[in-house]
């Protein structure tokens, strides 16, 4: 907790924010607050939580928080206009697949941010699907009440305790029949990342992309969303938030790693959505559909991801756009630090 504080302090105090220590003691003492309380009495999460907005609003307690880290004048969305277009699917009575790499912890609240003064709809029902670990960890639990989640045990963590390898298997099916029930509802937007977990610099280049994706689960989604009896819609997004807040170098067993802060700038960008038809007419066999598929969806993720790197690490900004992704700042940028 104190490592946490010191960091976060740095970071917000990076900003240059007039208020930054007003901010910090604020932020941090609603922060420290909600972790006691939970190691006091824990929260269990249910296969699928909804949001807890009252009578303590978690999900603008996240929001709070990560908004000082953010470099809102070296930050981006891409394809702004079909946001939109997901948005106008989902009134519809449609669902939405998000297919997207992961980058941190911060992923959902960065997304929410970007898109809340724009797509505040989708800002606040995106339904994030989670591993195991936001929900058990004390310092990322209170952030989890706040976001709605379906549940799961990640690949990479299933085995990490043997003996409850098959309690996780049977914990993930009642998540999957939970999401089934909810798709078949319609007007449903999820966010998933079929890496399975988030992405990390290359050993020995030290060079950062999206994580690959891995087929099953591209393939799990896509077969859930045509059996709903609703239509649907998978998009491929892409995000950077890499630097505000980093995983560890290697993947952990242990809960409770050091979360190293950063003021920096991030980026969130959608491209259209990527239909199987198209592929099935390239490719008539069921495990190179399956494969092509997923590598359709990878590759506009990492395309998407190289603008937005150039944009913001490249400091190219607004010119980093190119025919495919086109970038704004729907925000004002000197409000953003006051």
């Amino acid at each position: 907790m104190e490592e946490l504080y010191q960091n976060y302090r740095n970071a917000v105090f990076q900003s240059g924010i007039p208020n930054a220590e007003e901010i910090v003691l604020s932020n941090m003492s609603v922060a420290l607050d909600r972790v006691y309380k939970d190691v006091e009495d824990p929260f269990h999460f249910s296969p699928y939580h909804k949001a807890i907005r009252e009578p303590f609003d978690y999900y603008m307690f996240g929001q709070n928080y990560i908004r000082p880290l953010i470099d809102f004048r070296n930050t981006f969305i891409g394809n702004i206009s079909l946001f939109s277009e997901i948005e106008d699917n989902i009134r519809k009575g449609h669902n939405v697949i998000l297919m997207s790499n992961h980058q941190s912890e911060a992923d959902p609240a960065i997304i929410a941010l970007l898109l809340e003064a724009t797509h505040p709809y989708i800002s606040e029902n995106t339904i994030y699907v989670a591993g195991d670990r936001v929900i058990t960890d004390p310092l990322s639990k209170p952030f989890s009440i706040g976001r709605n989640l379906l549940c799961v045990y990640s690949k990479k963590h299933m085995f990490d305790v043997p003996e409850l390898a098959e309690t996780k298997k049977i914990a993930n099916t009642k998540s999957l029949k939970e999401m089934a029930v909810l798709v078949r509802g319609g007007s449903k937007i999820i966010w998933i990342a079929p890496s399975g977990g988030r992405d990390r610099p290359d050993p020995t280049t030290n060079e950062m992309h999206p994580a690959p994706f891995e087929i099953s689960s591209v393939d799990n989604m896509r077969r859930l969303i045509e059996h709903a009896g609703v239509p649907g819609h998978i998009y491929p997004l892409s995000i950077l938030c890499y630097d505000i807040m980093p995983p560890p170098p290697k993947v952990e067993k242990k809960i409770g790693e050091i979360r190293n802060i950063k003021f920096f700038g991030a980026g969130v960008s959608v491209a259209p959505e990527i239909n199987l038809d198209a592929i099935t007419a390239s490719t008539g066999k069921p495990e190179e559909v399956k494969e092509a598929y997923c590598k359709a969806l990878y590759n506009s993720v990492v395309e998407q991801y190289g603008v937005l790197n150039r944009a913001i690490h490249g400091k190219k900004g607004l010119e980093a756009s190119v025919t495919n992704v086109s970038l704004s700042q729907p925000w004002d940028k000197t409000a953003c630090l006051k």
